[in-house]
């Protein structure tokens, strides 16, 4: 009696073991698939990072006086994207020029949809409206504007979508710098192109 005790003792564990073994098994089994799946999809899908570059920049009415800025800002973004699989949804976009850190002009651009391996532009006009600029900001802008050209830096952050065939992502965050770009008070110089930095 005491030995069918002991043997049934020894069993339980052994039956515990093998349990323990088997949901290990069927985890693993199931990370690796999981992974191959995930590796496959992207192998399939192939991203590649969206590509943008400023084409064309000007200002217009451009006027400083007493510390406060007039005038008109127009830029021209160039948005390539590259993807032969990926979509893209801009649900909300917003640009800002910036000078030495303080925003001169904002504005906001129509949303739009950009199918694969397509070309966008994104066209926004952004208006200082008698702006306080500091007295230094103010001097070195008035100094840039003797030489006919003023170099400032313009960013969009956009809320975007991503679309693979019939699947959706949620929401992400856009944001594009593109530093160092030199707009030209008078109209018959040539704008340099500028490739902007996009962080998604």
């Amino acid at each position: 009696m005491a030995g069918n005790t002991s043997v049934a003792a020894q069993q339980q564990p052994r039956r515990q073991f093998s349990l323990v073994r088997c949901v290990a098994t069927c985890l693993l089994a199931l990370i690796v698939l999981v992974g191959l799946a995930v590796l496959i999809a992207w192998l399939v899908i192939s991203p590649k990072k969206l590509v943008y570059t400023l084409e064309n920049g000007s200002v217009q009415n451009f006027n400083l006086t007493n510390n406060h800025l007039n005038a008109t800002f127009d830029f021209v973004l160039r948005a390539f994207n590259r993807n032969r699989r990926i979509s893209v949804y801009y649900d909300y976009i917003e640009s800002t020029v910036t000078y030495e850190d303080q925003t001169l002009a904002f504005s906001t651009v129509d949303p739009f949809f950009q199918p694969h391996r397509n070309v966008s532009r994104i066209k926004p006009k952004l208006v200082a409206l008698n702006l306080a600029m500091s007295p230094s900001t103010s001097k070195d802008l008035m100094i840039e504007k003797t030489s006919k050209e003023i170099q400032v830096d313009v960013h969009f952050k956009a809320r975007i979508r991503l679309k693979v065939g019939t699947w959706k992502s949620n929401h992400r965050t856009l944001r594009i710098v593109c530093y160092s770009v030199t707009v030209h008070l008078s109209w018959y110089k040539h704008f340099d192109r500028v490739p902007c930095e996009a962080e998604l």
